[in-house]
Formats: structure tokens, sequence, C-alpha cells
């Protein structure tokens, strides 16, 4: 038996008319009718008297009716006692910088809305940084790539984000490929995060896939810098659509060329401690995170990324 199951047969007693009931509910009459019965069926008992001048409860009905309503005010009640007993706390969450420039700020603003009372702390560093600090009990929360060490940890695998080839378009024709394979990059310049970062070993493994060694000219482990560096012409990078997330000029600044290669992707995973060492306010948290994540993949504002079902 289902509350929508009451409201349906409180309705039509009222309205004393299954089609007028169907009607205001914005149902078809056959479904509607098929809900009363099957609330009949689970009752063993028939709840209306059918007629051509429309329904009556039977006398099994009207009782039924009477307790439906209190069933109904007191789950009403329970609704507006959740929802004035608003979270409160501090939830500290761990974003690497590419993450960040996409997610950091909808889910800022989807907690305001959702908890008002919930203080978030954001942290913005590299990935190894974020692991290690949720290892030590420092996070709550973080999307992590690199999910080995998390025994300790809650996964829930999150998106896969395509990685591309990123140079500046200064001197470029207006003509980019929209796919390149890394084979193709053995003599280009890369400027490349560090190997502590997980974007890197996942790059690495690309690399070893393709049989080439890299031109690496320099090694930058900020984002900002590293991106700075690319639009100065200084060499290229591959990174995933968000490390020009934060940038509005983008496609004027920046040409990107699709890694062809099937295996050159980033996975995210939402970690977290264990759900026993959450507070409330932290798995609330947990929740707004990633309904972000999937709107912004759903609403094709995460460029490059698809879900991981």
């Amino acid at each position: 038996m289902e509350l929508r199951q009451l409201r349906y047969f409180m309705r039509v007693v009222e309205l004393g008319s299954m089609s007028r009931a169907a009607l205001e509910l914005g149902m078809v009459q056959s479904a509607l009718s098929q809900q009363i019965s099957r609330l009949e069926g689970e009752l063993s008992t028939r709840l209306l008297q059918r007629s051509s001048k429309g329904v009556t409860p039977t006398e099994a009905g009207l009782a039924f009716f009477r307790e439906a309503q209190l069933t109904l005010r007191h789950a009403e009640q329970a609704v507006r006692a959740a929802q004035q007993a608003r979270l409160s706390g501090s939830v500290s969450v761990g974003l690497a910088p590419t993450t960040a420039a996409v997610l950091g700020m909808p889910l800022l603003l989807a907690m305001r809305e959702r908890y008002p009372d919930v203080r978030l702390h954001l942290v913005e560093s590299l990935s190894g940084h974020i692991s290690t600090m949720l290892n030590a009990r420092q996070l709550d929360l973080a999307v992590l790539f690199n999910t080995d060490p998390a025994r300790r940890w809650s996964v829930m695998p999150l998106l896969e984000e395509k990685l591309y080839f990123m140079r500046s378009r200064k001197g470029l024709g207006a003509k980019v490929p929209a796919k390149v394979r890394a084979a193709s990059l053995k003599d280009v310049p890369l400027i490349m995060p560090t190997g502590g970062h997980g974007l890197r070993s996942a790059l690495d493994a690309v690399f070893a896939r393709a049989h080439i060694q890299p031109r690496i000219v320099a090694e930058i482990d900020s984002l900002a810098m590293l991106m700075e560096a690319v639009d100065a012409g200084i060499g290229g990078t591959l990174q995933p659509w968000s490390a020009v997330g934060r940038y509005s000029d983008a496609t004027e600044r920046f040409a990107l060329s699709e890694l062809a290669e099937p295996q050159a992707r980033r996975r995210n995973a939402l970690c977290s401690l264990s759900d026993d060492e959450l507070s409330p306010a932290a798995l609330a948290t947990r929740v707004v995170l990633a309904d972000c994540a999937r709107e912004l993949v759903r609403s094709g504002r995460w460029v490059g990324a698809t879900l991981i079902d």
C-alpha cells in the first residue's frame, strides 16, 4: 500500500466520481480505476460501490476513508518535521583543480540552496594531496582519480573524462584536428604535471601503450601556471576539458584535439570516509555533490564527461 493510493481513494470518495477524480489528478480513468482495484485487492475488501450515477464508499470504505485521512495528515506532519529540522555543521570536500573548475561553484550554490546551515569547507589541491588528507581524516569527501589505496574509504564511481591535447591558438591555422593519436605527439614539446599527480600516471600509461617517450619541456603542479605556459606557447599539454573550464574565452585561446586512444580517459570517483564516520551533514553533502556532477554531465556543461552507471 502506498500513500498515493490513499490520496487517489480519498479524492474519488470526496468527488463521488472516478472520471472527475481522474481529471483532477491528471490521470486516465482506467489507470485510476486500476489503482483503486489494486488497493481493494491488498485489503481483500470492496471499498467503493460503483453505479451509473458515480461511486459511493461501502461501510468498509467509510471506515478506511477516516483512517486514511489521519494517515495522510501524519505523513504531511512528518515531512514538515524533517524539513524544519535543518542540517547544520561543517563539511570538508577536496577537489583537484580541474574538478574544482567545473564542480566547485555548482556544489557551493546547491548546498546554499538545500542546506543553508551547513558550512562547506572546499579544499582545492593536487589529487595526491587530497588523497593524503582524506586518509588523515582531514576531509570528509573528495573527488579522486586513483582509488587504489581506498581500503578504508567509501568509493562511488562517478564519471569518466576524455583527455585532450591542448595548445595555444597563437600561430595556428583555423583548422584543428578533432582527434590526435598519442604517437603523433612524440616530438611535440609538452608541459605535464609531475608523477605525484593522478593525471600523470594515466598519461604515462597512454604513452607506454603507444611505445613512445614524450618530450617533456616542463613539469608544473599548478593548473593555473601550467595553462598560462600553454597559452604563452611554451608547449602543449594533455588534460581533460575541465582544465579550461574557468576560461570564458577558452575556444579563442586554446586549440583542443581529443586523444583518440580509448584508454585515454580519466575516471572520477566520489570518495569519503566510511558511512559510519560521516555526520548527517556530510552524508547529505555527498548526495548533493553526486547530483551536481550528474546534472553537469547531462546538461552538457561538463564537456567530454560521461556518467559511470
